[in-house]
């Protein structure tokens, strides 16, 4: 299996493990093949658009990882982008990138 698969993978477990955390959704519902509910859904277009963003993972990486297509993941990062301009939603939103600017740089030194 390739390296960078399997590192992008766990970067996606791992967003994912925090949006499903502060959104009360479960890692492997988010990580599912499944459409899942709204909540799932909202939840998995999120850790998306975080992998993008916050781990600075390509469209096309962060679609492997979330087993999805790269316009479904452009299409969340899109929706994701446009629910920031609700002001408490894009306080939240920094919140998770900031626990995840955190947790990256440790994950890495221990490495």
């Amino acid at each position: 299996m390739d390296v960078q698969y399997v590192r992008d993978r766990r970067r996606a477990r791992l967003v994912s493990g925090l949006v499903g955390y502060a959104l009360h959704v479960r890692t492997n519902d988010i990580l599912s093949n499944e459409r899942g509910s709204l909540e799932v859904s909202r939840a998995r277009q999120v850790a998306m658009y975080l992998a993008h963003t916050a781990l600075g993972l390509s469209l096309a990486r962060v679609a492997l990882a979330f087993q999805r297509d790269r316009s479904t993941v452009a299409h969340a990062c899109h929706l994701v982008e446009d629910r920031r301009e609700d002001e408490a939603f894009d306080s939240w939103v920094t919140g998770l990138e900031d626990g995840i600017a955190m947790i990256v740089p440790l994950s890495r030194a221990v490495a």
